[in-house]
């Protein structure tokens, strides 16, 4: 930082972290503007579903009948846990959705755990190494963007969908949803409560992950923050980011299988008839 420019105030520092890396050059006011791209998210995003793969791949390519290693066995529990979660919850074939159901886990479990980087690992520290303009905005956690959970619970929505019809039929779903639940002479009402119930179930799909990594995005900038304006100093940033992370490991994961869980019911849903 030059002698001519001024350590940003706490509301400017938390600000910037807070923005994202778009094709607009500027940051985004309204709640929904689908103009804006946020190529932050996306290519995280993407980079967390290379990694997912390549886990997997790696898992196996390694597996063997004999005595597991601890990278194997960590990855043989959690495929048992999604397949049996989704064997006891969707009352059909499982072989695509516990796969779907796996992925999505390991996806937003890598997705949140970006969460645990260092908040000034880019605008601090890789930005001014690579000669980047220390201003730019750049958010590293895709699941902390609203934009970002609520495409992954469309792509959710539109399985749920999919599989309706599949399990249905077009004629059995279209029947489901103008006669439930008040039966045939309450069409406009059935229609009505239904479209809500899909709307809800997907709009608060990525409303409750993105507001809890959100939540804990916030946490650490004002942890990050009681090192500068604090009289704890870095020692105090050093125990309480220590803390809140050791608490946040619950967090990430937790969301995910919370994620997880809602996928495998809402599957579950499209597979039984009212």
């Amino acid at each position: 930082m030059s002698a001519s420019e001024h350590a940003p105030t706490p509301s400017e520092y938390i600000s910037h972290h807070l923005g994202h890396l778009n094709n607009a050059n500027q940051q985004q006011t309204a709640l929904v503007d689908m103009s804006y791209i946020n190529y932050d998210t996306i290519i995280w995003s993407v980079f967390c579903g290379l990694t997912a793969i390549i886990l997997m791949y790696m898992a196996s390519r390694k597996a063997t009948s004999g005595v597991p290693g601890r990278f194997q066995c960590a990855i043989e529990m959690i495929v048992e846990m999604v397949n049996d979660q989704a064997k006891s919850i969707v009352h059909g074939n499982v072989s695509f959705i516990a796969p779907m159901a796996l992925t999505v886990f390991m996806w937003v479990s890598l997705m949140n755990a970006m969460d645990f980087l260092p908040v000034d690992l880019f605008s601090v520290w890789l930005f001014p190494a690579l000669g980047i303009d220390t201003h730019t905005y750049h958010r590293v956690v895709p699941t902390a963007d609203l934009n970002g959970t609520l495409g992954i619970s469309v792509g959710v929505f539109a399985l749920m969908m999919f599989y309706s019809v599949k399990i249905k039929g077009a004629g059995g779903f279209v029947k489901e949803l103008c006669t439930a639940p008040f039966g045939p002479m309450m069409l406009p009402f059935n229609i009505a409560l239904n479209l809500v119930e899909y709307a809800a179930k997907t709009f608060s799909l990525g409303m409750r992950l993105f507001g809890n990594m959100f939540a804990g995005e916030l946490l650490f900038l004002l942890i990050a923050l009681l090192g500068a304006y604090s009289h704890f100093g870095g020692v105090g940033q050093i125990i309480a980011g220590s803390i809140w992370a050791i608490f946040h490991i619950l967090i990430v994961f937790l969301q995910a299988f919370i994620f997880m869980m809602l996928t495998l019911v809402y599957m579950g849903q499209a597979h039984e008839a009212h």
